[in-house]
């Protein structure tokens, strides 16, 4: 956008003829501005004509957490939170995680398209082949202490894999890209497993190339003495719609770590490892936990009512309702309810917590102090659930939730880079402090 366009004029006139801009008058001035409109955003760089003064540096947005900020155009993800609409490329979530895999679902991520049964066979090759690790990878994760977090060692070695492929550095070669984009989907499941194995004081479990993406994970996780493990078909379909759902969500904390980091132009290991590094606040991919906390604080459903009038009067919390952006019901929450009662089904025992979960849902959405301010479930209502009844510690939780979110992260990486709009990042501050004084000696100090 041209932004030479958008000059001040003097006064106002009566009906002029529509036109996509917006007209501010700074009243300071009394100068008119038009700045021209476009995707129903303006330019923050518009505002900086806008002056008091000729030595004034102009209008800055003022945005702590850049919730009204729109800091790329991506072709990703649709999420529309007052509708509960969430779409991958232009197909609705809910048809994805009922006839798609996961697979299926990062290749139209990458490519923007889904895929020809021969496109698919050959992606599906090329990430089955791409799971193995480096045998220094094993000696690095050895070098964690016995109760290292697995979600601090899945940071460090996602950084290190670019000391393993140098040739990661050339991101404007197209196939160099994308052999990073295969090689991150493909290890990251390996990278989490080996953190979770390590954690439990339990030998690493080579990939087995004969599984589905979610059973070799599974085998990697949960493989002992057998010559081989043969996971439940429902376990890996529960496990492929959670990877799913976790896959992409706009531009999230996450998400936006790893744009930020690439706007500098480093390998993409070194970016996706600043999104494993925001997945690891308790903000974001402790969620669930936060959940599963809150339901073992109330235990039974008797207790539900107590807990949310307690939630009404200040005195507790309610995790895993309400979204930063979701204004109707999460539609991820729809489907992995499903999830969670198939995982209970095949793991033989009915966590009661479930039940707790679900009863709360019930009473909470026929609440009016709910429903008034637009408090629905969201997709970490349910997600804990699952994790636990898989034989999971919470540690692991966040781990879970970087798999899928990998090929999200890389979609917005490939997309990040092909920007020839993108700028490193540079956001400017409101400074508070003190300025112009002198410097004093020590000894005259106080």
């Amino acid at each position: 956008m041209d932004t030479t366009t958008a000059q001040p004029s003097a006064g106002t006139s009566g009906v002029e003829e529509r036109r996509e801009t917006l007209t501010v008058i700074d009243n300071r001035t009394g100068r008119r501005y038009e700045l021209p409109i476009a995707d129903g955003t303006i330019r923050g760089a518009d505002l900086r004509q806008i002056k008091a003064s000729d030595d004034d540096l102009g209008l800055l947005l003022y945005d702590p957490g850049y919730a009204d900020v729109a800091a790329c155009k991506s072709a990703i993800t649709y999420l529309d939170g007052d509708r509960g609409i969430l779409q991958y490329r232009g197909y609705p979530i809910e048809q994805l995680a009922e006839r798609s895999t996961y697979l299926e679902v990062a290749y139209l991520l990458i490519h923007g398209e889904l895929p020809t049964k021969e496109q698919l066979d050959r992606w599906t090759y090329e990430i089955t082949m791409h799971t193995f690790v480096h045998e220094n990878v094993k000696s690095f994760m050895q070098g964690f202490r016995h109760d290292a977090h697995p979600m601090g060692m899945l940071l460090g070695a996602v950084g290190a894999l670019s000391t393993f492929y140098p040739d990661a550095k050339a991101i404007d070669d197209p196939e160099v890209r994308y052999l990073q984009v295969v090689r991150l989907i493909a290890k990251m499941p390996t990278l989490a497993a080996f953190a979770y194995r390590h954690s439990r004081g339990q030998p690493y479990v080579y990939p087995d190339n004969e599984l589905s993406y979610p059973g070799n994970f599974l085998s990697m996780m949960y493989k002992m003495s057998e010559l081989r493990y043969r996971p439940d078909p429902r376990l890996e379909r529960a496990l492929d719609v959670l990877f799913i759902l976790h896959a992409d969500h706009e531009q999230n904390c996450s998400t936006s770590a790893v744009r930020w980091v690439a706007s500098s132009r480093p390998d993409p290991y070194s970016a996706v490892a600043a999104g494993v590094a925001a997945l690891y606040g308790p903000l974001h991919g402790g969620a669930n936990e936060a959940v599963l906390r809150m339901l073992k604080r109330i235990e039974r459903k008797e207790n539900i009512r107590d807990f949310l009038k307690g939630v009404e009067e200040g005195r507790e919390r309610l995790m895993g309702f309400g979204h930063r952006v979701y204004k109707n019901y999460d539609p991820r929450a729809r489907i992995i309810k499903q999830a969670a009662e198939d995982v209970m089904e095949v793991v033989g025992r009915r966590n009661p917590l479930l039940d707790v979960a679900m009863e709360l849902e019930k009473i909470a959405l026929e609440d009016e102090y709910f429903i008034s301010r637009k408090l629905y479930p969201n997709v970490d209502f349910y997600s804990g659930i699952i994790y636990e009844a898989l034989g999971l510690p919470v540690e692991m939780f966040p781990v879970m939730f970087a798999i899928g979110r990998t090929a999200g992260w890389v979609a917005n990486w490939l997309e990040q880079v092909e920007d020839e709009e993108q700028r490193i990042a540079r956001p400017r501050q409101i400074y508070t402090g003190e300025r112009d004084r002198t410097y004093i000696p020590i000894e005259e100090r106080g």
